[in-house]
């Protein structure tokens, strides 16, 4: 018998609050349980329908968004629930999923159906989708027919769509600036509407600009709301609109 999706007629967020289950934490097994803005008194607040993570290289936002995900139920390589695309049997890559089992969510309501977009395991996703509906004797969505970016777009504004919780790492990665721009739009009618909660990671300075959205900057030292014109990201991308020749020179004299 298929599960029956829960929906609900209040707004988004539904993930309110992520906590660290003490007795399960432990710094000492090493990444992902080592980095530097996580403890046992960790607790991050979710209050927009969109919340947008951003940070350099290397601080765990991408980290972050994989725990979050697998406290959800999705699998590491993303899809949606119950899908597992890919075997992790003889991966060399840690993910930050282990970190999902030391996290306790707070929700309310409690709606976890949704969709686990990572730009990098896309293909694999949508080879997978197309050969489960082929063995359900169905027609298959075909997102491969289309360029590796108007495919994960196209994906996304089908599932976004639909009530239930969505979790984004760097998609700005499959998509032009233009590309961008129709995400920004498919995000916007989330934050308005409120039918959804999206949590996502992100470098691009045009998806952190997002009205209404809340915008959380991680560091070593810990993870603050920000405004993205404060963000280093936008400040790198006004330097080089301004003067590039100039910025250019910088950036080679490693000022940058």
């Amino acid at each position: 018998m298929a599960r029956r999706k829960f929906t609900t007629s209040l707004p988004a967020p539904y993930l309110k609050r992520v906590t660290v289950i003490a007795e399960k934490y432990d710094p000492g097994q090493g990444y992902p349980f080592d980095l530097p803005w996580l403890d046992a008194d960790f607790a991050l607040d979710f209050t927009t329908p969109v919340t947008v993570l951003v940070g350099e290289n290397g601080t765990g936002k991408s980290t972050l968004i994989e725990a979050l995900a697998a406290m959800a139920g999705y699998d590491e390589a993303g899809g949606g629930k119950g899908y597992r695309p890919l075997d992790h049997s003889r991966a060399l890559e840690k993910s930050g999923a282990a970190l999902g089992g030391t996290f306790r969510g707070g929700w309310l309501p409690k709606v976890t159906d949704g969709w686990f977009f990572r730009a990098e395991s896309f293909y694999t996703v949508a080879r997978h989708l197309d050969e489960a509906a082929l063995d359900a004797g169905e027609a298959p969505p075909d997102f491969l027919s289309w360029s590796h970016g108007e495919g994960f777009l196209r994906v996304f504004a089908e599932r976004c769509r639909r009530q239930g919780i969505y979790f984004l790492d760097e998609p700005e990665s499959a998509l032009s600036p233009r590309r961008q721009l129709e995400l920004l739009r498919l995000l916007n009618e989330i934050q308005t509407g409120a039918g959804a909660q999206v949590i996502m990671a992100i470098h691009s300075p045009i998806l952190m600009a997002l009205p209404g959205a809340r915008l959380l900057e991680i560091t070593r030292l810990g993870i603050a709301e920000t405004d993205y014109r404060n963000t280093r990201h936008f400040r790198l991308y006004r330097s080089f609109a301004a003067d590039p020749e100039e910025f250019i020179a910088e950036a080679l004299r490693g000022e940058w």
